[in-house]
Formats: structure tokens, sequence, C-alpha cells
């Protein structure tokens, strides 16, 4: 989910990530995560607490929530240095692309 600014508002938290702003914190279902004080106004801090995946783009001050992970997030917004053959099939490196935003689409066919 795309958030600009802050944090989504209860309306769209729950439209987009499935997370419904209750007295007894963030609630998906049946089951609720209590948020500590100051949680509902603040992506990094909601984030957090439901253990879903976030990063920033300062210069837009965009930020990007990613869906819940069950323990299985990655701990950080950086890749490994991937080697893979470009359009004439020779080596292309991740790292050659440093400093630079890069979006990486994966696709499996199973």
């Amino acid at each position: 989910m795309i958030v600009e600014g802050p944090l989504p508002g209860p309306t769209e938290l729950l439209h987009r990530a499935g997370w419904e702003l209750r007295l007894e914190g963030a609630c998906r279902g049946d089951r609720c995560v209590p948020l500590p004080p100051g949680a509902r106004g603040d992506v990094r801090r909601l984030a957090e607490s439901l253990g879903m995946p976030l990063v920033q783009d300062a210069a837009t001050g965009t930020w990007c929530l990613g869906p819940e992970s069950g323990g299985r997030a990655l701990a950080t917004a950086s890749a490994p240095d991937l080697v893979l053959p470009d359009h004439r099939g020779q080596p292309f490196t991740l790292s050659s692309l440093l400093g630079q935003k890069v979006l990486l689409v994966a696709w499996a066919s199973w």
C-alpha cells in the first residue's frame, strides 16, 4: 500500500490492508493487536506493531507499507548483488544501479 503522509485514514487502512482500527487496537477479523500510544497516527509505529515491512522515499515523502509478514518479512529493503544475463547474454549486476531506485518484478509459473 502506498501512503502519502503519516498514516492512511481508518477507511483506507481497512479497504487496502484489511486492518480495522478499534478501541482494542488494530483488528483483522477476530484477531486484534494492541497498539502502543501514538501508533494510530504514525505509519512507522503501526507497521512495527503489525509486523508489516515499510520503506520510505524521503524525497517525495511517500511510504510503501507491505503486507503483514507472519514472521517472514525481509529485515531490510536491501537486495543481494544479483548477477543475471542481460538481453545480449552479457552479465548484468544489480550493484551497477547503486544509488538509483529499482523495481524488481518476479514471476513464477507454479
